[in-house]
């Protein structure tokens, strides 16, 4: 479904009335192409060749400046003044500057120079709207989403034949959870501007029971907030209990009721900071473009969940381990098909673990980590006594190891197969204490379920009638055995400490690899800027 946010956002009557007095005032200077609006054009134009070989194809017909073209013009200033609702970087696209250059635009080489100044706002504004502002992996190598760009050509195309409004409102991100973002963006903005949510919680922690001034300071600031109605209530009571564990359940805390040191720290968090995480995820919403019906399995890693989503509901959910927060073990950001599971896995060591953590052990003592196999260039086993360890280094261990399918494999008795060049994959465990823990990274970078054989049984359930049966007679081999998926499943590896629930209201995650603080410092770099409390 489409959602075009432009027809939602505040309009900007002085832009629109300066936009039609400008239609008079280009009018007289457009009535004919002349050489020197060619030669400026042309000129203005040579640094870009996208936007070069499209005046060139079109015979330098006018996109903003001709005497036909005051819809079109009108369209794209209004879309640009909301840049700042979107979350983007409002210099990047100078409506101001435009509007000035037009004014002041006198002879034929003015309005040639204004053309391609606008034809630059526009392409920058619509690569901005559909592939985001950033190039992630340049902020984070953990970021490998393949990004989708729209051809500057077809941009053209679009704007030059199509209804101008219709191409701009084309051009927005189309989820529900986008529109939601942009929702709760301007709320916390207009909640900044009021003041925010008051007084932070003067204690470590504060717990049922307490009294004081501490205890007065969660209880107001929780009414700012919204879990809790206004009260003179000044004690600890269930009803603050019952407001704490909202806000726990909220921000994938324990939900436990008591305020604790981790949860103080989290709600005496100001908006200015999730208003960043906001926006931040409504540039990660410009990266995703993926079918929100189609069932797909959705793992948000600062969550540490995984769902199976469709039709806009959860069907499945469990809890996961995640990648440890150290450099070539956090989990990577990226979408892949998954297409087969494999029972009884073995467990091929991933060269970074063998060279890194295994080869040093085994050079000490060949014996060292009896339970993998040592492995040839052939797939043979080979005797640890026929290997002179001490040869070799982490560039030319020629050697694979292997964990063979047993109780203890890392990979637990199940493990989900979406082939990718990262090697990442969702499985078992046999660590299942871990599950427990409120923050769960420490993997080596794969996904690890807290459910694997619900899981199992929930992906076979589509495909035959006794799911459980026969996985549980395919477990009972021992052997390793591979069932293909017979329809594909999308997954999406994504990270989110902003994200809508499904009632629409916003959730917010700790921010583990400090991704979202990278992409943050990255469009204020670029630009953006937080409403009304810039500088």
């Amino acid at each position: 479904m489409h959602f075009p946010v432009l027809r939602k956002l505040p309009c900007r009557p002085a832009l629109v009335s300066l936009s039609l007095a400008l239609v008079q005032s280009l009018a007289p200077a457009a009535q004919a192409e002349s050489t020197s609006f060619t030669q400026s054009l042309a000129a203005s134009a040579s640094s870009d060749a996208a936007i070069a070989e499209w005046y060139r194809t079109t015979g330098y017909d006018t996109l903003w400046t001709g005497a036909d073209d005051a819809a079109r013009r009108e369209a794209l200033l209004a879309a640009l003044a909301t840049a700042q609702d979107h979350g983007l970087p409002v210099a990047r696209y100078d409506v101001a500057a435009l509007v000035r250059d037009l004014r002041a635009a006198e002879t034929e080489g003015d309005r040639g120079r204004v053309e391609v100044a606008m034809t630059r706002a526009y392409l920058a504004w619509a690569h901005d709207l559909t592939s985001g502002a950033l190039t992630p992996k340049e902020v984070d190598a953990g970021i490998v989403r393949e990004i989708n760009v729209i051809e500057p050509q077809v941009l053209l195309s679009r704007i030059a034949k199509g209804d101008p409004e219709a191409v701009l409102a084309w051009l927005e991100p189309r989820s529900v959870q986008y529109l939601q973002l942009m929702k709760a963006k301007l709320g916390l903005e207009a909640q900044i501007a009021a003041g925010g949510w008051g007084e932070t919680v003067p204690a470590g922690s504060v717990l049922p029971g307490d009294t004081g001034l501490a205890v007065i300071a969660l209880r107001d600031r929780l009414v700012r907030m919204g879990y809790l109605a206004p009260t003179a209530v000044a004690s600890y009571d269930r009803g603050l209990q019952a407001a704490v564990t909202a806000f726990q359940l909220n921000h994938g805390l324990t939900p436990d009721g008591a305020a604790g040191e981790g949860t103080v720290a989290e709600i005496n968090i100001g908006p200015e900071e999730r208003l960043e995480s906001v926006i931040v995820a409504m540039e990660r919403e410009r990266w995703m473009h993926i079918d929100r019906e189609a069932k797909h399995v959705w793992v948000n890693l600062p969550d540490f969940r995984a769902k199976i989503i469709e039709g806009g509901k959860t069907i499945f959910e469990t809890r996961v381990v995640i990648g440890k927060n150290v450099p070539d073990q956090r989990s990577p950001e990226f979408s892949d098909e998954m297409e087969h599971m494999v029972i009884n896995p073995s467990w091929g060591v991933p060269r970074s673990i063998i060279v890194k953590e295994y080869l040093p052990l085994l050079q000490q003592n060949p014996n060292a980590v009896g339970h993998l196999q040592v492995v040839d260039g052939r797939g043979r086993v080979v005797s640890r006594g026929s290997v002179n360890f001490a040869a070799y280094n982490a560039r030319n261990f020629p050697y694979a190891l292997r964990q063979p399918p047993s109780d203890g494999n890392a990979l637990g008795k199940v493990k989900f197969m979406f082939p990718n060049q990262y090697n990442i994959y969702l499985h078992d465990t046999p660590s299942k204490s871990l599950f427990d823990k409120e923050v769960r990274a420490y993997s080596h970078g794969c996904i690890r379920v807290a459910d694997p054989f619900d899981l199992a049984h929930e992906l076979l359930s589509w495909q035959t009638d006794n799911a459980e049966a026969e996985f549980e007679a395919a477990l009972k081999t021992g052997r390793e055995t591979t069932v293909k998926l017979k329809q594909s499943l999308p997954v999406h590896l994504v990270y989110f400490t902003a994200y809508p629930d499904t009632k629409g209201r916003i959730t917010y995650r700790r921010d583990i690899y400090g991704r979202d603080a990278a992409l943050w410092e990255a469009l204020r770099a670029a630009g953006v800027e937080l409403a009304g409390v810039q500088g």
